[in-house]
């Protein structure tokens, strides 16, 4: 395990009612996940310290899981700030690398176009480094579509059309496996079809 020792100093609830979402905090690596009680990871406020109600806050680690602490509670990891005068050294637990999770577009997708991808991805970082944990190849029709957003239907059939947002024009349907739709509202995938004019022209 990676770690660094960083001198902080720890947060009061209303210190860190001071802060913005890009101040670089510490808080607990401590997860049902993974159970690392006496160590803490770099983390950012998920939204303004002011706009925080009931003394609980929420912050995003660098490893993108949200905690959710109590800065005034004793018996909480706490919230720190990194400070050369601070008393207290922490371990702080260091990023490894970064999963990559893409949707590569391969034109013809031969083995042979993905085989030169993977060496061109190790030989830039280094041999036996880059490891492929993942892989879900899929074919992709030769054909486009536009992407919609389609509000669920609530109460009575028939009684309001449903509500529709455009989320992507003319891209290929496997797109929509990786948008991320609001909640209430389902995909809605159709044939390109391109805006004809038919206003006349002098």
């Amino acid at each position: 395990m990676n770690t660094e020792k960083i001198t902080v100093r720890r947060l009061s609830l209303e210190e860190v009612t001071k802060l913005g979402v890009k101040d670089r905090l510490f808080v607990s690596a401590d997860t049902e996940e993974l159970k690392l009680p006496d160590c803490y990871v770099p983390a950012f406020l998920t939204k303004p310290g002011e706009s925080f109600e009931g003394g609980s806050v929420t912050a995003r680690t660098i490893f993108q899981e949200e905690v959710s602490c109590l800065p005034d509670d004793e018996n909480e990891a706490g919230i720190y700030l990194a400070d050369e005068n601070g008393s207290v050294t922490i371990e702080v637990l260091q990023s490894a690398g970064v999963v990559l999770d893409l949707a590569l577009f391969v034109p013809g997708g031969d083995r042979g176009a993905l085989t030169a991808l993977y060496a061109a991805a190790r030989q830039a970082f280094g041999a036996d480094v880059v490891q492929i944990w993942r892989q879900g190849l899929k074919e992709v029709p030769d054909v486009k579509v536009d992407i919609f957003e389609e509000q669920i239907p609530r109460g009575r059939k028939g009684s309001d059309s449903p509500k529709r947002d455009r989320r992507a024009i003319d891209t290929y349907p496997t797109r929509a496996d990786f948008i991320e739709f609001s909640a209430g509202w389902k995909p809605v995938v159709e044939i390109h079809r391109p805006i004809v004019d038919d206003t006349p022209t002098i």
